[in-house]
């Protein structure tokens, strides 16, 4: 049964070990803006069942209950410094606080937890994986935004309109290519990448797997970006190529989240 709700004004969706609701290990994930692109549709679409600990899945800024209609709007216009940079840092800065209420107000073991993200909750996995907030014993991305530049260029396919890059957005990119800081990621990273996903996101998940010493690449023929149906708001039943980007997940947690 999942619980819903908020912590620091951060929405959750919390779906308990399967041994119980005693203490268990964490794993905690930030879901697609793209489908799912909730809290509670990214854990009907990837719930881990088979992963005996707590999962938390946490809500992005932009979306769900605090979506916004210029959001759109400014993430083709500006899609480094108006989109990317203050999305990704936003979840990344509210982070600690609600982590801190949540682990007050359920029996999470202590110890390392694992990190789950897609698309550009990916990118707010691996900052949070960086960062040093919690200990990380490993990371799991599917599709994952791995350098800004590439969203920027996604972007730039789209509209017609070449981005004019200054200094801040530069300095902006450079915080968010997580193949270039992946000496501050932990070595445990499995990278899955959807075989129909953007080529440049694609390169890049390669690059990041390469890059790690124990990191994996594992391709799933038939993903594409979304691992649901648009529009992806809501929980819905798990589509077939999302069930093989959980049973990667589960596997590669049953090996890396410890559990005394």
């Amino acid at each position: 049964m999942s619980i819903q709700g908020t912590a620091n004004e951060v929405p959750f969706t919390l779906l308990p070990p399967g041994s119980g609701d005693g203490p268990a290990p964490v794993v905690v994930a930030w879901h697609l803006m793209d489908a799912p692109c909730t809290d509670a549709a990214f854990a009907a679409a990837l719930p881990l069942a088979d992963v005996d600990a707590w999962r938390l899945y946490l809500g992005m800024p932009w979306s769900g209950a605090r979506a916004f209609p210029e959001g759109y709007e400014l993430s083709r216009r500006d899609p480094m410094m108006g989109y990317a940079d203050p999305v990704v840092r936003q979840a990344t800065e509210e982070f600690p606080a609600a982590w801190a209420e949540l682990a007050a107000r359920f029996p999470f073991a202590d110890g390392p937890v694992g990190i789950v993200g897609g698309s550009l909750g990916g990118a707010v996995a691996l900052a949070v994986a960086a960062s040093g907030t919690v200990p990380v014993a490993a990371v799991a991305v599917v599709n994952a935004a791995i350098r800004a530049t590439s969203v920027v260029s996604l972007v730039e396919s789209m509209t017609g309109e070449p981005y004019r890059w200054d200094d801040a957005s530069r300095a902006a990119a450079a915080r968010l290519d997580f193949v270039a800081r992946a000496a501050e990621l932990p070595a445990a990273t499995l990278v899955v990448s959807g075989e129909e996903d953007y080529p440049s996101f694609r390169a890049d998940a390669a690059d990041l797997a390469a890059a790690l010493p124990d990191g994996r690449l594992v391709t799933v023929p038939g993903l594409a970006h979304p691992l649901a149906e648009r529009p992806g708001d809501q929980p819905a039943p798990q589509s077939p190529v999302a069930k093989v980007v959980d049973a990667a997940m589960i596997d590669w947690f049953a090996t890396h989240l410890p559990r005394d």
